[in-house]
């Protein structure tokens, strides 16, 4: 769960691996690391903290390679320290190793390796790799001895290494992990991910399990772990490199939250029609089987699970059948129920999520199509589901996710209308007057950015700034988007937050209500407004300081609310698409006004790749 880049070229190494370590920040990481080939010889400069601390370090040399390997890492096995931090090397300092992911078996593999003289120097699981190709380095061949090491290896990996003996190739191997070759005339790269690469090449492979690799400045050799030879087509980069910048912003969560209008328009384009027609030929599913559905299973974990949940409200209300929403990382160990006429939607931004694409296999093994939500194209998912929603919401730096929930319910919308027009639950007129409304979401959300001043004017008052804890209350949809609130309050403000169904307080969460705690209600559901406001006057009658979202002709609950905020109107479905705006832009100024690291919040990952 962190960033792997390689290069071996023509120019000088490490400032190209240096600029490709910042464009996987992203990812989230405690502690960074190079190994280069020096004068014959492999070093090893890392250390704890950020990439800047490594650039310091590496200022004090003068070092001259046109070959290495970078590293950042989030701390699994044992303390972010120099120590722990990647590259790992074995006795000899011949070796070195990079790696993402998880070696389940690496206690016994340490004992043995030990037992046989091997000197350990981290408390991590990576090193053992070392020292199994170390074991096994035969006539300097380090292709042969990966070979044997991976053999030996339980769990997922990334792996990209280097061998002082051979001073012209990189090897790599996948598992489970992320892993992409970017090739270039006289240079080629490696990365956990696409945006590493794109200021050198917009051309890549992205491997697959079991590939293993070897890298060269001429060129790229591919084979499983028979020694088979295996080809993979080349992929495309199409999107530029300028979506993965700041763009003027102060930080990408902001950058990111503007960019909703546009993921929204980009994810409804080629899918609705000038005249609202639904175009989902992606869907590679026969009307007789969406007909014959019976129960759905919605997979995800965090911002993505909370997808789901407004997803099951949207799916059971147009379809009428049972739907499971799951977290991902639960759903292999409650021994799930399948049906022949089941279907598991997969949602995941990165398409790499470990628990998540675990859950998908299981969901396939047990005879049941999996239909993918993803924003990265070419990742597991995108290739192992059965079939494929790409939510073009663009890259998403920041590690809290914003523009790519909000294109993910936009992608569950479109299945849901779909499904429903098949089944004859709503006819195509019915269909055609939703997707007008789904039309006006991106110039509705541009509404709400024309009142931004005063919700960032609301961050600074003492009230949030000095809270320690904050309640999200609502009732059915609005529930639903306050989960997703409290998860990004409580991600980049480090403030205890939590989402409450308002109908629950009395049964516990009322006792937790204080004088001036923030409690953000969220009523917009017309149904539910009359129960929702008695519930605002329970916490208001403790004490609570209210922030109301309240559509724009509600006036009744703006009486019983400290703050407002009004929402431009839209059938009631798709209000969660406009209430979550607020609950983002509230977070992004308060965490700012507390000092926080917004784009990579403390221990937390973009891209969790282990489970």
């Amino acid at each position: 769960m962190c960033g792997i880049v390689g290069y071996i070229g023509e120019k000088q190494a490490l400032p190209i691996i240096i600029d490709a370590l910042k464009r996987l920040e992203y990812r989230g990481y405690d502690s960074a690391g190079v190994a280069v080939l020096v004068d014959g010889s492999v070093e090893i400069i890392k250390t704890a903290g950020k990439i800047r601390a490594l650039e310091e370090l590496l200022s004090s040399r003068s070092i001259s390679t046109t070959m290495g390997v970078g590293h950042t890492r989030w701390a699994t096995h044992g303390e972010p320290s120099t120590a722990n931090a990647h590259p790992h090397c074995d006795c000899s300092g011949r070796v070195a190793i990079a790696h993402n992911g998880i070696i389940e078996n690496y206690l016994s593999l340490r004992e043995e390796l030990q037992a046989k003289g091997h000197r350990f120097t981290s408390e991590t699981d990576t090193e053992v790799i070392a020292h199994l190709v170390e074991e096994n380095l035969r006539d300097g061949n380090l292709e042969s001895a990966l070979r044997s090491a991976i053999r030996r290896l339980q769990g997922s990996y990334a792996i990209v290494a280097m061998n002082q003996e051979e001073p012209e190739r990189l090897l790599v191997a996948r598992k489970d992990s992320p892993l992409v070759i970017g090739l270039s005339e006289g240079a080629n790269f490696v990365a956990s991910d696409i945006p590493a690469v794109l200021p050198y090449t917009r051309r890549v492979y992205i491997l697959e399990d079991e590939d293993i690799g070897i890298v060269t400045r001429e060129g790229i050799t591919l084979s499983n772990e028979g020694g088979d030879p295996v080809s993979r087509e080349e992929f495309a980069v199409t999107w530029d490199a300028e979506e993965a910048e700041k763009g003027g912003y102060e930080h990408f969560m902001l950058k990111e939250i503007h960019e909703i209008p546009r993921a929204i328009r980009d994810t409804m384009r080629t899918r609705v029609t000038d005249d609202n027609r639904l175009n989902l030929e992606e869907i590679k599913l026969s009307e007789e089987e969406i007909r014959s559905l019976d129960r759905i299973f919605i997979i995800a974990c965090g911002t993505a699970y909370y997808a789901g949940c407004v997803g099951k409200s949207i799916f059971e209300r147009l379809l009428r059948i049972p739907v499971e929403v799951d977290i991902a990382s639960e759903f292999r160990y409650r021994n799930p129920i399948f049906s022949e006429n089941s279907l598991a939607i997969i949602i995941s931004q990165s398409g790499e999520t470990a628990d998540t694409i675990a859950a998908m296999r299981e969901a396939r093994r047990g005879g049941v199509k999996a239909l993918g939500i993803v924003n990265a194209i070419g990742s597991s998912i995108y290739r192992e589901a059965d079939c494929i929603i790409p939510t073009w919401a663009g890259p998403e730096i920041c590690v809290a996710s914003t523009k790519a929930y909000t294109s993910q319910l936009i992608a569950l919308y479109l299945i849901a209308l779909h499904f429903a027009q098949v089944r004859g639950r709503l006819s195509v007129e019915e269909v055609a007057c939703l997707l007008a409304e789904m039309k006006h979401l991106p110039e509705q959300v541009q509404r709400i950015f024309d009142r931004e001043d005063k919700i960032a004017a609301l961050a600074e008052q003492e009230e949030l700034k000095q809270c320690r804890d904050f309640f999200f209350l609502g009732r059915g949809l609005d529930y639903s988007a306050s989960l997703e609130g409290a998860l990004k309050l409580k991600e980049i403000s480090y403030i205890h937050s939590e989402a409450a169904a308002a109908g629950e307080l009395k049964h516990g969460p009322l006792a937790l209500i204080t004088k001036g705690m923030p409690v953000m209600a969220i009523c917009v559901q017309q149904e539910l407004r009359g129960k929702m406001l008695s519930n605002i006057k329970e916490v208001a009658a403790r004490g609570a300081h209210i922030i109301g979202l309240v559509k724009e002709s509600d006036s009744e609950t703006e009486k019983a609310v400290a703050e407002v905020i009004r929402i431009p109107e839209n059938d009631e479905l798709f209000m969660p698409v406009l209430t979550i705006i607020p609950t983002y832009l509230l977070t992004y100024y308060l965490s700012k006004a507390l000092g926080r690291e917004i784009d990579q919040p403390r221990n937390l990952a973009k891209s969790v790749t282990v489970e």
